[in-house]
């Protein structure tokens, strides 16, 4: 016998959009929750991981590669700035710009926000094998890249 909520369920909670969306909210709560235990937020992570991977950089160049606007990278780095998890000097280069670089404190808060991301990520797939989650990232990999190649949108991420 079926599961007596599948049989009750409307055919509209079975599209895949509506699953899509359902399961991004609920991402999106649990990731929340992770980074807020921690005083974070999701832009904090993505400029941290950013300098981290592939090192100090102007505030423009790290707005491209970390995939925030201008607008809210000026609050972001304000942030991270005032909690010491980052340091802005002047460019060498260029003196009426920054370079943004990470902090030994900024490698420390970017390793409990790796530890809340893979604690929420886990909440997240509990139901699926090791084996389902790796195909389910590839296959939303895949949507995603699709969907970004027709609007002609730079790749983002992470978030």
């Amino acid at each position: 016998m079926e599961n007596p909520s599948e049989e009750t369920r409307p055919r509209w909670q079975g599209l895949p959009s509506w699953l899509l969306t359902q399961s991004a909210n609920h991402a999106h709560r649990l990731v929340t929750e992770g980074f807020s235990a921690v005083h974070a937020r999701g832009y904090h992570y993505r400029v941290l991981a950013t300098l981290e991977e592939f090192g100090p950089a102007s505030q423009a160049a790290l707005g491209r590669r970390s995939g925030i606007h201008v607008s809210e990278m000026v609050a972001t780095i304000n942030e991270l700035a005032e909690r010491e998890l980052v340091e802005r000097a002047p460019d060498p280069a260029d003196r009426r710009r920054n370079v943004i670089s990470l902090t030994a404190a900024g490698k420390r808060q970017l390793r409990r926000l790796e530890k809340q991301l893979a604690e929420r990520q886990d909440e997240l797939l509990a139901p699926l094998s090791p084996g389902e989650r790796e195909r389910f990232a590839e296959l939303l990999a895949k949507l995603l890249d699709h969907h970004d190649r027709r609007a002609g949108a730079p790749e983002t991420w992470p978030g």
